[in-house]
């Protein structure tokens, strides 16, 4: 039988308690059958269906992303969604699998930086997120993602700045450090007092760059 019935449009709901509630009992009962069929559900024919699922999704990935680093490839593919709330959850995803399978969202580099550049604040967010992991990877994707972070961090709005500051520090090296700490200072004459300080403990945060990993595996 079906589990869609349990999710929050087929019982008329317009609140997720719902779908947190499934994928709660996914996660206990590591039903990886059920959690396919929630991710086949995001090619269902009901908009409202497909919202759930990606919904289900996330709250298991927030909790075990493990349990939906399979489904990549289709987080990927709805990025290019003309149903905007799934493609921002896309991205969400994404951001919450990055870390483990960057092979994938590098090999999707430019759908990935489209969607930063055509998308809502949330997937704009979240993307510089997803391409902020992928470039702590290994050393290849950061040489090659690096350039355009900094510049998106150079040209946002300034209430953007320390989050995405905050995600772009994770990939920082020896050799960017000087040039992220100059768009910093740069900006601070224009931020708040609460976004200066957010912005100024990254002044003396370490830099976190992790060792080199091959770039034919997926992690």
């Amino acid at each position: 039988m079906s589990i869609y019935h349990k999710l929050s449009s087929p019982q008329g709901r317009r609140d997720e308690e719902p779908n947190k509630e499934l994928a709660r009992q996914l996660i206990q009962e590591r039903n990886i059958d059920g959690i396919a069929e929630i991710a086949r559900g995001l090619w269902h024919e009901e908009g409202a269906v497909r919202a759930d699922c990606i919904a289900v999704l996330e709250e298991i990935g927030q909790i075990e992303p493990t349990l939906i680093t399979d489904y990549v490839d289709d987080f990927i593919k709805l990025l290019e969604s003309k149903q905007n709330r799934l493609v921002w959850q896309a991205m969400i995803n994404l951001a919450l699998i990055a870390e483990l399978r960057p092979v994938e969202m590098f090999d999707a580099l430019e759908t990935i930086k489209k969607a930063v550049e055509t998308g809502s604040v949330i997937t704009i967010d979240n993307g510089i997120k997803v391409l902020s992991r992928v470039a702590n990877a290994n050393h290849e994707y950061h040489n090659e993602i690096m350039p355009y972070l900094l510049e998106k961090l150079r040209t946002c709005r300034p209430k953007s700045v320390p989050q995405y500051a905050e995600s772009i520090q994770i990939a920082l090296t020896p050799e960017i450090e000087p040039e992220f700490l100059e768009i910093l200072t740069s900006w601070l004459p224009e931020l708040s007092p609460a976004q200066q300080k957010r912005v100024k403990k990254l002044f003396k945060s370490p830099l976190r760059l992790q060792a080199d990993k091959p770039t034919n595996v997926s992690l």
